[in-house]
C-alpha cells in the first residue's frame, strides 16, 4: 500500500510539473533512423539530467496559473546529442510561469545515440570532433523543422490557451540556440517567433546567414569566459542585427562559462533570466505580474 501511495505521488508530482505533453507532426529523413528509445536519465558526466534518442518531437507544456498571454518556446542544449532538460528546460519554464508566461519545453530531435548519448559525444569531443559535425550535419535541419512546427502549435492553439499569437517567443541555449536561430532563418508568417533570445548559440554549425528584413527582436545571452569560444560568434549576432537595423539586446557576462541555465555560481550570470524580462517588458512583449 505504501508502495502504491508513493508511486501515485510521484504520477502527481510529474503531472503539475507538466500540464500535458504534445506530439509534434515532422517529416522524417531516410538518412536518420534511431535504434534506441529516447531516454532520460541522470548523466554523471554533466553533473545533470539529460534526455537523449529523441526520435519524436514533442513539447512539454507548463501553463501559468495567470496567463498574461506571452508564452515562450524554450529549446534546452546538449550538442544534439542530449538536452539538458532542467536548467536549461523545465527550470526556465517554472520561472516564467511564476512571471504568468506560459512556457512550452521542446523535445527536438537528436543525433541517434547508443545508450548514453553524453558519453558518446564527450569521448568523440575528446578523441574525434570531426565526427560530431557529421553526425550533426544530417540532424540539425529536422531539429529545426521541429522548432517550427512548435511555433505553428502554439500559434494555432493561442485562443485555447488564453495567449497571444503576436508574442510566441523562442529562446534557445548553446544546440538550442542554433535551433532558435536556424528557425529565425527559415520561417514563413505562420511559424515566425515574434521574440528570439539565443543564450550562449552554437552559431558556426549554421554557417554563413542573412539577417532577415522582417526579423523579430532579438536578445543575446553569453559569457565571455565560454570555454566553447561562443562569445565571439554571440557578439557576431547582435552585430549583424545592429548593422541592419534591427531591434536587439545583448548581455555578456565576464564571468559565467557554458551551459550556466539556471544553475546557481554566484556570479552576474545567474540573473541573466530576470534580466531577460526586465527586456521582453521594455519591448512591450510581457507585462508584470501582479503578486
Amino acid at each position: 500500500m505504501k508502495h502504491f501511495i508513493l508511486l501515485t505521488c510521484i504520477f502527481i508530482s510529474m503531472n503539475i510539473l507538466a500540464q500535458k505533453m504534445v506530439d509534434l507532426p515532422f517529416e522524417t529523413n531516410a538518412e536518420v533512423t534511431w535504434t534506441t528509445p529516447e531516454n532520460e536519465y541522470y548523466s554523471d558526466i554533466w553533473g545533470t539530467k539529460v534526455v537523449t534518442n529523441v526520435a519524436i518531437p514533442r513539447l512539454e507544456v507548463y501553463e501559468a496559473d495567470q496567463p498574461n498571454g506571452t508564452s515562450v518556446i524554450v529549446a534546452p542544449g546538449g550538442g544534439l546529442y542530449g538536452l539538458s532538460i532542467n536548467s536549461e528546460g523545465r527550470d526556465v519554464a517554472k520561472w516564467l510561469n511564476k512571471q504568468g508566461i506560459t512556457a512550452f519545453v521542446l523535445k527536438y530531435r537528436l543525433v541517434p545515440t547508443g545508450e548514453d548519448g553524453i558519453k558518446e559525444i564527450t569521448d568523440e569531443g575528446a578523441s574525434n570532433p570531426a565526427k560530431i559535425g557529421e553526425r550533426v550535419t544530417p540532424v540539425l535541419p529536422l531539429s529545426i523543422a521541429d522548432g517550427l512546427s512548435a511555433i505553428t502549435y502554439v500559434r494555432t492553439n493561442a485562443n485555447e490557451m488564453k495567449l497571444d499569437p503576436n508574442k510566441i517567443g523562442f529562446m534557445g541555449f548553446s544546440a538550442g540556440g542554433a535551433v532558435t536561430m536556424g528557425v529565425t532563418f527559415n520561417y514563413i508568417e505562420e511559424n515566425k517567433p515574434n521574440f528570439i533570445v539565443p543564450v550562449y548559440p552554437w552559431m558556426t554549425v549554421l554557417g554563413e546567414y542573412t539577417v532577415p528584413q522582417d526579423a523579430p527582436p532579438m536578445l543575446v545571452i553569453c559569457a565571455s569566459d565560454d570555454p566553447l569560444e561562443l562569445a565571439k560568434p554571440s557578439t557576431n549576432l547582435y552585430a549583424a542585427w545592429l548593422t541592419n537595423g534591427k531591434n536587439t539586446g545583448m548581455h555578456m557576462y565576464s564571468k559565467g562559462g557554458h551551459g550556466f541555465g539556471m544553475k546557481t555560481q554566484n556570479l552576474a550570470s545567474d540573473d541573466w533570466i530576470s534580466q531577460f524580462h526586465k527586456w521582453a517588458i521594455t519591448e512591450g512583449l510581457t507585462v508584470t505580474t501582479n503578486k
